[in-house]
């Protein structure tokens, strides 16, 4: 069967924000078999919600409309789809008496708007928000099911796994078995690493791969259909390793939510062993990264923010005459930067990233360059440089900074 998913968003019609709700979306549907193909954005707007709406049902039986359901006057999805629809709206008594009590608890003004957020279509069911305030709704008649869902990506995604998923599993599992895995890669072209994989596995049959760039990583998922399980883990083991043969250096775990930062974090708390940084370009970026794992208290005791040659020399000890040689983009001061760290802190690892974010040159080096240097106890300090593309802007540069930094991490718990 196919299904519509309807986007409702003006930020999302004018391009200023990145809709990443509709792939996840879609490849939740893939795994019950399930196309989406027809994806639809419209804007906060009543007449293009219902005239969406309404061409949907000519060419599907399962329709996601998805964003605009704050409290707030654009926020006219939920009204607009009972308009198309031709039902109304209930309030979920239990749900605004939680809502009211969320806002007292936290002291915040509540407006009578916020009402809408413990609505629901009438004629179907309330569906859990597990992180956010709004209720989604499940609608059903007459063989259609609609299914409206908040736009914030975290409550998207919760609301998905928790709420939807098992409703369409239920309701629309076919019995054709689709396994899958996905692993992550850190470090290589898409388009390399999908040929090399591709020529990897050209051997296997009744599988596919397919990656999704994210931000921080590639994402390769191995899809196995119509195995019995053992077969199909079987399978997908043997088509990991294939895929590791080739990409192992790239690789760092496994998991839809897996992050490379996470997994430094537990492989260093599984040690007992600790980590700081020292960080010029990056600015407390990758302390902070590190700080947003859960558990980061028992492998990170602080670190250091040294910006200016000056803070580098006063709050980590490092030579003058190194950054007079060679300047503060490079591999001796990047090098000097982790082992004063390592050493003020006594930890067991630490990284420091110096470079230039841009968009102007520093020393001579042009934006996109970075050193990043890592001290482990008892083993000799490293260095690498990164020429990264620093027409993706100062934010990417650091982003990306920090990706390579917890690699050169992980990669040396692994050894």
């Amino acid at each position: 069967m196919d299904a519509e998913i309807i986007s409702v968003g003006t930020e999302l019609v004018l391009g200023q924000v990145t809709n990443t709700n509709v792939p996840l979306l879609a490849r939740t549907l893939s795994t019950l078999d399930i196309k989406a193909p027809h994806q639809v954005t419209v804007m906060d707007d009543q007449e293009q919600i219902v005239t969406a709406i309404d061409n949907a049902r000519q060419r599907a039986s399962l329709i996601f409309v998805c964003g605009g359901l704050g409290p707030t006057t654009d926020d006219v999805t939920l009204k607009s789809t009972a308009a198309a629809l031709g039902t109304g709206l209930k309030t979920d008594d239990q749900h605004w008496e939680w809502i009211k009590g969320t806002f007292k608890a936290r002291r915040i003004e509540m407006l009578p708007e916020n009402i809408q957020q413990a609505r629901y279509l009438a004629s179907g069911t309330p569906l859990a928000n597990p992180v956010g305030l709004a209720l989604g709704s499940w609608y059903e008649q007459d063989g259609l099911v609609v299914v409206v869902l908040p736009g914030p990506p975290v409550e998207f995604r919760a609301m998905l796994e928790e709420s939807v998923q098992p409703r369409l599993v239920e309701k629309y599992g076919t019995g054709r078995r689709i396994a899958s895995r996905t692993l992550n890669f850190l470090g290589r072209p898409e388009s390399q690493l999908m040929d090399e994989i591709e020529a990897a596995t050209e051997q296997f049959q009744d599988m596919t791969v397919t990656s999704y760039v994210q931000p921080s990583q590639i994402q390769v998922r191995i899809n196995v259909y119509d195995l019995p399980t053992a077969q199909a883990n079987d399978l997908l083991d043997q088509v990991t390793a294939a895929i590791l043969a080739v990409e192992r250096p790239y690789f760092f775990g496994v998991g839809d939510k897996c992050t490379l930062v996470a997994e430094v974090v537990e492989q260093l708390r599984a040690r007992r062993q600790t980590i700081t940084g020292a960080e010029s370009l990056t600015g407390g970026l990758f302390q902070s990264t590190i700080c947003s794992v859960p558990g980061a208290s028992n492998v990170f005791n602080g670190g250091f923010v040294t910006y200016a040659a000056g803070a580098k020399e006063k709050l980590l000890g490092i030579e003058p005459e190194v950054i007079a040689e060679h300047g503060v983009v490079s591999s001796q001061t990047a090098a000097q930067m982790a082992e004063k760290s390592r050493e003020l802190l006594d930890a067991d690892f630490a990284l420091s990233f110096t470079g230039v974010a841009g968009p102007d040159d520093l020393e001579g080096h042009p934006a996109g360059t970075v050193w990043l240097g890592l001290a482990h106890r008892g083993q000799p300090t490293k260095t690498k440089e990164l020429h990264l593309a620093a027409y993706l802007g100062r934010q990417a540069v650091r982003n990306l900074s920090v990706q390579y930094g917890l690699q050169m991490v992980f990669q040396a718990l692994q050894g």
